[in-house]
């Protein structure tokens, strides 16, 4: 195959194009549900409130499966590059922290129906499409189709210094990103040996081998910028936003329509459509009383210098996503709060879906009892609203689309 320039590169089939796809099943849902793994020191929160919730992979492991149980269809962990300590204070706020897309590959492994996504900084120091393009083909046959990739660009300075580089200015980032993921979709779609020549980078006669069960893994991105929503409009299939209005869910909701709307055009305007998630956190107990209680005791055990260290941290770096919230809110954790009664969190999640949202990457204070509660008091009660369809029990390990390749692929 001859150089080609990146805009003539081919395009494999979408997962959501096979209506058995993991993605496609997660699409037929009216809210999807994910679950933002607490694969990091602290989880979401940043408060000493005492809990049970845990970074080490059997505390992950355990709240998949359960989540899986649940029916939710994604589950996903951030990534994050620290120096010693995390950011530190009484929490030690992120001191450990997993690898997610290594810690996704193992939790695919060991799961049935859900939709594994791993996170990866793809400009960070020796990683290439080719790389990328093996090691995510890999899960795909790991997993039986479940698998994809929230590829990130970094923000921070101090992270790519950790790799001993300078940090590309932003939309520059998206560029290098743009050429990246094009070039991993030329070797999925598997037309013959790729030679290419890029401004970053370049391959010859490289190929990759089983190709992906649904055309590509899955891709994912985060962004609130518009260089962002080029991007992912032209490769994602989920696209993860954060709230423009701040933690607070009424000021969000008014903020929110023309943010997802932006989204989606800038999708639409280059002939394809993305779903949008969004992170809430939801404080809830049996009555509204009580999960406003609760809500006020994370607060008042803010670690307030682990806040600070995160909060100035971002302020340096060029990301938006945090800038609005207040210290109290990163004591609870998420872009978004949702505190009540599990009547009240339903009608909440509906209004939230009025937006034009289309998903929810759910966090939680105390992961594990947080999330049974959410199972079994407001599930239900999102069923009987539409917004969730009963999903049946999985069978095996790969019962979700568990397919070898698509027509034409190699097996």
């Amino acid at each position: 195959m001859s150089v080609r320039d990146r805009t003539t590169l081919a395009v494999p089939p979408q997962p959501q194009d096979f209506p058995d796809s993991p993605l496609s099943r997660a699409f037929r849902q009216p809210l999807m549900l994910g679950v933002f793994l607490p694969l990091q020191t602290g989880g979401w929160s940043q408060s000493t409130l005492p809990r049970g919730t845990d970074w080490t992979f059997d505390y992950n492991l355990e709240l998949t499966r359960r989540a899986e149980d649940l029916g939710f269809d994604i589950a996903f962990g951030l990534s994050q590059w620290l120096p010693k300590g995390g950011f530190g204070g009484a929490s030690h706020y992120r001191e450990n922290f997993l690898d997610p897309f290594v810690s996704a590959v193992a939790l695919a492994s060991a799961t049935r129906s859900i939709l594994l996504l791993g996170t990866i900084h793809a400009l960070y120091g020796p990683w290439h499409p080719l790389h990328v393009a093996k090691f995510l083909a890999t899960a795909d046959h790991v997993s039986g189709g479940r698998f994809g990739a929230n590829i990130v660009t970094g923000y921070a300075d101090t992270e790519s210094a950790m790799f001993g580089m300078t940090r590309p200015e932003h939309d520059r980032r998206y560029e290098m990103a743009d050429e990246f993921v094009s070039v991993a979709k030329d070797l999925w779609a598997g037309e013959d040996n790729l030679t290419f020549e890029g401004e970053h980078w370049s391959l010859k006669e490289a190929y990759v081998s089983p190709r992906p069960a649904f055309g590509r893994p899955v891709l994912v991105s985060a962004s609130g910028s518009p260089a962002g929503f080029a991007y992912a409009g032209r490769h994602s299939d989920i696209v993860f936003i954060s709230s423009p209005a701040g933690e607070q869910i009424d000021d969000a909701l008014a903020a929110l329509p023309a943010h997802v709307r932006a989204v989606k055009e800038a999708a639409r305007g280059q002939g394809r459509e993305v779903r949008v998630i969004i992170n809430p956190t939801v404080v809830s107990r049996p009555t509204s009383a009580e999960a406003h209680a609760y809500y006020q005791a994370i607060q008042d055990h803010a670690d307030l210098e682990s806040i600070g260290a995160f909060q100035s941290r971002h302020a340096a770096g060029d990301s938006k996503s945090w800038l609005e919230h207040t210290a109290r809110g990163r004591a609870v954790g998420g872009h978004l709060h949702i505190v009540g009664s599990p009547e009240e969190v339903t009608d909440r999640l509906d209004r939230l879906h009025a937006t034009g949202v289309d998903g929810v990457q759910l966090t939680f204070y105390d992961y594990l009892p947080d999330l049974d509660h959410f199972g079994r008091e407001i599930l239900p009660l999102l069923e009987e609203a539409g917004l969730r369809k009963p999903v049946p029990p999985a069978g095996g390990r790969h019962a979700a689309g568990a397919r070898t390749a698509p027509e034409g692929g190699a097996s």
